[in-house]
């Protein structure tokens, strides 16, 4: 195996690289953190056994499979189910008896990765006896991640955390009873997956399809400059209803942007947000 030594990768080659891949191929992170960019690139670099950021940029432009690996290791997939349980908490007792008010609920879960959050959501509305009456919408940038979030298959593993992180969630019956176990992994149940629609759309480039009562978008964020940040809460002012909820990770915040008047906190310590105008 050859050791390659890692670049150091300049601001200018990796501004150029990022027009490159923008002019060619449509993607635009070019408002993405320009540290992580970088962390990302030479990993990427490194993980190809190519020499510098000029070898990869010839081949992204040619080879279009290595694009979707690209965007794979660039899109960040670090999630678990019912992550960050004292959120899901917040959410049981703040927003989900604002949602009894709706005959019909929109959710819009932005950045959803492979689905563990989504899977969450639905059986925290399924607890709530909302489900019926909600339609989720999961949008991922990359369509790999979004086949495996539409597959409801997860490592069976990884259910003991799971369960775990659940029960701290407020969980109110056994999680078992959610997914059947089979080969290694647990499939989760048909019903839940009635009610989820996974599509891919780029925070950066598209605009707004609906009107949504929640809109979920957490650790996402903090993987873009201000100027994207901006432009993404823009799209999220937008696309909630009035009184809508926003829902961010707890590094993630409103505040410094266009739009922080425009919300009441709902649970400061939890990243829940209510539009008020």
């Amino acid at each position: 195996m050859i050791n390659l030594p890692k670049q150091i990768l300049e601001d200018i080659e990796v501004q150029l690289f990022l027009e490159e891949i923008y002019s060619y191929w449509g993607y635009d992170f070019r408002n993405y953190a320009l540290s992580f960019l970088k962390r990302r690139i030479q990993s990427f670099i490194y993980a190809e056994k190519l020499l510098n950021i000029s070898q990869l940029q010839k081949r992204i432009l040619s080879d279009k499979s290595c694009l979707e690996r690209f965007l794979l290791n660039l899109t960040v997939n670090v999630t678990s189910m019912f992550r960050d349980p004292s959120f899901y908490v917040a959410f049981r007792n703040e927003v989900i008896p604002r949602l009894r008010t709706y005959p019909f609920i929109r959710i819009w879960h932005a950045g959803c990765s492979t689905g563990e959050e989504v899977y969450s959501m639905a059986i925290l509305l399924t607890e709530a006896g909302l489900y019926q009456r909600c339609r989720i919408y999961a949008t991922d940038l990359n369509e790999q991640v979004l086949q495996k979030a539409k597959s409801g298959i997860f490592p069976l593993n990884l259910m003991q955390n799971y369960t775990r992180l659940y029960i701290q969630s407020g969980g109110k019956t056994s999680f078992s009873e959610y997914y059947t176990a089979a080969y290694g992994n647990a499939i989760f149940s048909n019903y839940l997956r009635e009610n989820l629609i996974f599509a891919q759309h780029n925070l950066v480039m598209d605009s707004s399809f609906n009107e949504f009562n929640v809109i979920l978008c957490r650790n996402v964020l903090i993987y873009f400059n201000q100027t994207l940040q901006n432009h993404v809460h823009k799209l999220f002012y937008h696309s909630l209803g009035s009184f809508g909820i926003l829902g961010l990770g707890k590094q993630e915040s409103i505040r410094f942007t266009p739009y922080e008047q425009e919300y009441q906190e709902l649970v400061k310590s939890e990243k829940l947000y209510r539009r008020v105008n």
